[in-house]
């Protein structure tokens, strides 16, 4: 049996709204930090990609829809289910993303109980 954390990137530009997702995420999930588009994609691409990943729409220079898009058009990245977690509530935004291929969409402010449930079951624990 793998004890290993599962590993989350969480994306968005805003410091204080990693450091929230962080808290909620860090005493059960190996949690990596990314401020910009980016840099989620040079994380996500690397030699120990994440398991999930927790993305922003409003971003600079890249928005979590390009962010997105970038993630499922390439093979070595395309299975890693993406939640976006976004102040964006419109229901064109939410169904663009799940268009794209979000497994879940969470809205801003942030329920830290909702967030970790729904974290929990991307990884069935």
């Amino acid at each position: 049996m793998n004890n290993k954390p599962h590993k989350v990137l969480i994306v968005d530009d805003v410091m204080q709204n990693l450091l929230i997702l962080n808290e909620i995420l860090k005493n059960e999930f190996s949690v990596q930090m990314a401020t910009s588009g980016a840099e989620a994609l040079r994380i996500a691409f690397s030699a120990e990609p994440p398991e999930l990943i927790l993305l922003d729409i409003m971003m600079p220079e890249m928005d979590g829809f390009e962010v997105l898009q970038k993630l499922k058009s390439d093979e070595r990245t395309r299975d890693i289910p993406v939640s976006f977690v976004t102040a964006k509530s419109e229901m064109d935004d939410r169904m663009h993303g799940f268009d794209l291929g979000i497994s879940f969409y969470i809205t801003k402010p942030i329920d830290p109980t909702y967030v970790l449930d729904v974290v929990r079951k991307h990884f069935v624990l």
